[in-house]
């Protein structure tokens, strides 16, 4: 029997996938608990007009990535921290203080999940290099500096 799921269900497929089981799962467990539904020729249009919808809404949400990589990608954030003579700062800067920091000095709106730094905080005084994921296709690398206040 020929099905669209509905949800992902691991070692079947996911969501929106056209796939063949056999009668009985998809009567007896598939369709019955929400998971999936019959591929009539009503399905199958209303799929392909969905897969179409969520193609343009990822290529726009893509688009609005590339353009945010482009504008952040020469930035160099000035993070202050307070700090020993050292120059081992007291506490650590992280991910947080990464995107409140790019918020403040550049105005842009970064969460700070997407933002990953080399051993989760920096502890010391320097420059170092952040990977910000905006997308799953669209990466930049940023610059910023520690500094002793």
């Amino acid at each position: 029997m020929e099905i669209i799921l509905k949800q992902d269900i691991p070692g079947l497929g996911y969501t929106n996938d056209l796939i063949v089981v056999k009668n009985g799962y998809a009567r007896n467990y598939l369709i019955p608990q929400g998971m999936a539904i019959m591929a009539t020729e009503s399905n199958k249009k209303v799929r392909a007009e969905d897969l179409k919808q969520k193609a343009f809404k990822e290529e726009k949400i893509k688009k609005e990535a590339e353009t945010l990589a482009k504008a952040i990608e020469g930035i160099t954030v000035k993070i202050g921290a307070k700090a020993g003579t050292s120059g081992k700062i007291f506490g650590s800067v992280n991910a947080l203080q990464l995107s409140e920091a790019i918020k403040a000095q550049f105005k842009f709106d970064i969460d700070r999940k997407k933002i990953s730094l080399d051993g989760d905080s920096v502890k010391e005084v320097g420059t170092y290099k952040a990977k910000i994921n905006l997308h799953k296709e669209v990466g930049v690398e940023i610059d910023f500096e520690v500094v002793a206040e």
